[in-house]
């Protein structure tokens, strides 16, 4: 039995499963974290088991916006997600996101988020995204021509239970309605 925690330790999980044929099963339960963004500067406040949840739902959310993949969305927002600083005509909760990042792709379809900055402190995360991408498609009655977009957010999460149960959030609104042409520089 040491033999085996032994290779388990040395292999890695995923190693050992793939080496004996249940690769399928484990990877599927590992992929959405290998996918996770890295933050460029993360300060953490500990390591606690609570910390770590905060980290790994606010991680999951990052990916959402930079990836589109609505599983991490899923992953990362509680059933009673609450968006405070909802926009005006935003359905509320995980539906309300999805259809932003919809809406949002349709526009930009090579959209990409990174993180910058990532604070973890109790059940709070604090985040300064970086949006990047292409107009290419449609924004209310704009059509792309394949423009830059470049924009930055900070987002607030309070986290329970390994889930986002509220957000606030600020995007620089005024430079990406510059860069659709939404309005004039």
């Amino acid at each position: 039995m040491k033999r085996v925690e032994t290779a388990i330790a040395r292999l890695g999980l995923p190693m050992l499963a793939a080496t004996i044929g249940v690769s399928g099963v484990v990877s599927a339960a590992y992929a959405s974290e290998e996918a996770l963004p890295v933050p460029h500067h993360l300060t953490v406040a500990d390591g606690s088991a609570r910390t770590k949840s905060v980290e790994l739902a606010s991680l999951r959310y990052a990916s959402f916006w930079n990836s589109g993949n609505e599983a991490y969305a899923r992953e990362a927002l509680a059933s009673d997600f609450v968006d405070r600083t909802l926009p005006a005509g935003r359905a509320p909760g995980l539906d309300g996101a999805l259809q932003a990042s919809r809406n949002f792709r349709a526009a930009v379809p090579d959209l990409t988020s990174e993180v910058d900055d990532m604070t973890v402190v109790g059940d709070r995360a604090m985040l300064h995204l970086h949006f990047k991408g292409h107009f290419t498609g449609q924004f209310k009655d704009i059509r792309g021509t394949g423009q830059t977009i470049d924009f930055q957010a900070f987002d607030l999460y309070r986290v329970k239970d390994g889930r986002i149960v509220e957000n606030w959030h600020l995007e620089d609104n005024l430079t990406l309605l510059r860069q659709l042409g939404a309005i004039s520089q």
